[in-house]
């Protein structure tokens, strides 16, 4: 019951106007694309979701808006279906009046979402990254990393291929080295968090995590999903999220560092990457 009304209490938070913002492109443009970052991204960095958007009204000749709002998983996880469909139909109302004709999500859950209960054109920030190119100061800077990465795919894109090549695709042009695991791409496993396993049973959750941190095969873990990130450090990996590759220093063995924040520090992280995007229209 208590975990239940945990995630209420987040899905009431993340459909709240103080969290929420539409974005149109910068003025004199059309926008045309709409990226959304979905909510652990948001929770996570702040900066780097600003970034994101640099690079895509760059890339897109200024025709990217943003909103911020949660796509209504966890709600339809917790069998409301009613409150789901009425969440996630007003989103929907939102994103027409854009007059946007692309979505750009970066959650694999939110890709899952938007797929399965609308008919709308959207595309995974990871399938984009290989046709508009990642910012120039980025490319080959790994090359002299000695850190070798493995990969965690998460597990509600596990039949998306396009995704997986685009997150090597990043690596290879980063100039980081790659060392797959038996359990990657349409074989991976969950990282302990999926389905709201986290809130239902944590013990079980921690074990799980546990596990998948345990067959790292080099110690460093690159993910996709700021969640599965998350996950991974619990269970003991040095866990990096591949946006911080791109837009952050070279790695290094120096880098490694505990990421992990408290639920509060994320509530105000969401906050400041309300204000970090507002900052592009």
């Amino acid at each position: 019951m208590k975990a239940k009304m945990g995630i209420r209490v987040h899905q009431f938070l993340s459909f709240s106007k103080i969290f929420n913002s539409i974005n149109l492109a910068p003025k004199a443009h059309k926008t045309k694309y709409l990226f959304f970052p979905g909510c652990s991204l948001l929770a996570y960095e702040p900066q780097i979701t600003g970034w994101i958007l640099d690079h895509l009204q760059e890339k897109l000749d200024m025709e990217v808006g943003s909103i911020l709002k949660c796509c209504g998983k966890p709600t339809k996880n917790l069998g409301m279906d009613k409150t789901f469909k009425r969440r996630f139909d007003q989103l929907k109302k939102e994103i027409e009046g854009t007059g946007a004709e692309y979505i750009v999500v970066t959650c694999q859950s939110c890709l899952e979402i938007f797929e399965k209960h609308w008919n709308k054109n959207v595309i995974s920030l990871w399938e984009l990254f290989p046709k508009l190119g990642l910012p120039k100061n980025s490319e080959g800077k790994g090359k002299e990393s000695k850190v070798v990465f493995n990969i965690h795919d998460s597990c509600s894109g596990r039949e998306k291929k396009e995704v997986h090549d685009g997150i090597r695709w990043i690596l290879k042009e980063l100039g980081y080295n790659v060392e797959e695991l038996e359990n990657s791409r349409e074989k991976t496993v969950c990282c302990g968090a999926g389905s709201l396993s986290v809130h239902g049973n944590y013990e079980v959750s921690q074990k799980i995590m546990k596990r998948r941190a345990e067959e790292s095969t080099t110690g460093h873990m690159i993910s996709y999903c700021s969640a599965c990130r998350e996950s991974l450090e619990i269970g003991g990996a040095d866990s990096i999220h591949i946006l911080e590759l791109i837009f952050g220093d070279v790695y290094s063995t120096e880098s490694m560092n505990k990421r992990n924040i408290s639920v509060l520090k994320r509530w105000m992280n969401r906050f400041k990457s309300k204000v970090e995007l507002k900052k592009r229209r």
